[in-house]
């Protein structure tokens, strides 16, 4: 739970991005929230991370509606809405990752 938290941070701090921008943010942010939500609930492993993937899933698709405002996409303006972000669909697919491997373990 510590590790994701600290990427969470380092992710923040440099690219000065916040949920609503449509970045990996968007995923990284509630997936850690729900990450440290099943932790604290006594959930195992496994359990923490498919809550993590989850609510990294639901991140990436509440991109779709948004203007980008950092990053590459931002440089799109208006075109990027209807569009999932990038960064936050490649994220998401990192949890599911994470989560296909502990679950076949």
């Amino acid at each position: 739970m510590t590790a994701l938290a600290a990427a969470l941070g380092g992710l923040q701090q440099r690219g000065k991005a916040e949920v609503g921008d449509k970045t990996m943010i968007d995923a990284w942010a509630p997936a850690v929230a729900a990450a440290r939500a099943a932790a604290e609930g006594g959930g195992d492993v496994t359990a923490v991370l498919a809550a993590a993937e989850g609510a990294a899933r639901e991140g990436a698709a509440s991109t779709v509606p948004l203007v980008a405002r950092k990053g590459r996409a931002s440089y799109l303006g208006e075109r990027s809405a209807g569009h999932a972000d990038p960064g936050a669909t490649s994220s998401h697919l990192l949890f599911k990752a994470l989560t296909d491997c502990t679950i076949r373990d």
